[in-house]
């Protein structure tokens, strides 16, 4: 009854968005413009697109798998801080996203940013991050593109991955319809790649991430891992700051 359960209900348990009214107002703190993007007859995307004056580049963020852009601006105007415009959109049935989702629509509206941002700024300019959910999607463009670089904050080496340490007496091989494999795109990206991963993340182990940078082109990737850090707390760490600091100078 649970593995039915699991295979019924996957999306209730991978995905928990929560929605916006079309007529919510965000409010930040940096200049923003919010982005209906139409990428179907039947779809719009909705996106906030943060802008800097004389930026150092861009960042095209895929955020975790909870909450809407009300929640994940706030969470990525720490870049806009260090003067990077910012991308980020809400997946299909988050926020004001409509639509609906699957693994391939996933990848049909990031592949539909990026392609926005590439009339706006040079490729070299971009920079993928990913984060929980979120780092599989970037992995996926970035084995498609030329981006300058990729960040992914608790990655995993595969939904499937994930789902076999939380559920070791089904076979989630069979029951998953999403398979996010990223350990399979990240063996395609030919730039640079940097992880970051805590040791007492409860949702994505440690060695799942492990796992991916083991198979990642080594001469690529750097690893970081935040000794305590859990799944939500690693910008409280003073090592992630520093990190940053480099690759986002």
């Amino acid at each position: 009854m649970v593995g039915l359960l699991l295979y019924f209900f996957q999306e209730r348990i991978l995905f928990l968005p929560t929605v916006l009214a079309n007529d919510y107002e965000y409010q930040f703190d940096y200049p923003f413009e919010e982005l209906f993007l139409k990428t179907d007859d039947k779809t719009v995307i909705n996106a906030i697109h943060f802008k800097t004056e004389n930026p150092k580049g861009v960042i095209l963020y895929f955020h975790g798998n909870a909450g809407d852009l009300s929640r994940w601006g706030f969470v990525v105007e720490y870049f806009v801080e260090k003067q990077y415009d910012v991308l980020i959109m809400d997946y299909r049935t988050y926020g004001k996203s409509t639509g609906k989702l699957s693994e391939q629509a996933l990848y049909d509206d990031a592949d539909y940013c990026y392609d926005y941002l590439k009339t706006h700024y040079d490729e070299s300019v971009i920079t993928l991050y990913g984060r929980s959910l979120g780092s599989g999607i970037a992995s996926y463009l970035a084995s498609k593109n030329k981006p300058n670089q990729l960040i992914l904050e608790t990655p995993y080496y595969s939904i499937i991955d994930v789902a076999k340490s939380r559920f070791p007496m089904f076979p989630v091989e069979k029951l998953l319809k999403y398979k996010l494999p990223t350990h399979q795109y990240i063996q395609q990206v030919n730039c640079l790649v940097t992880m970051f991963q805590g040791t007492e993340d409860l949702i994505v182990p440690y060695k799942s991430a492990k796992k991916l940078f083991k198979i990642s082109p080594k001469n690529l990737t750097t690893f970081i891992t935040i000794q305590g850090g859990n799944h939500k707390d690693l910008n409280n760490y003073e090592l992630y700051h520093t990190q940053i600091k480099k690759i986002l100078p």
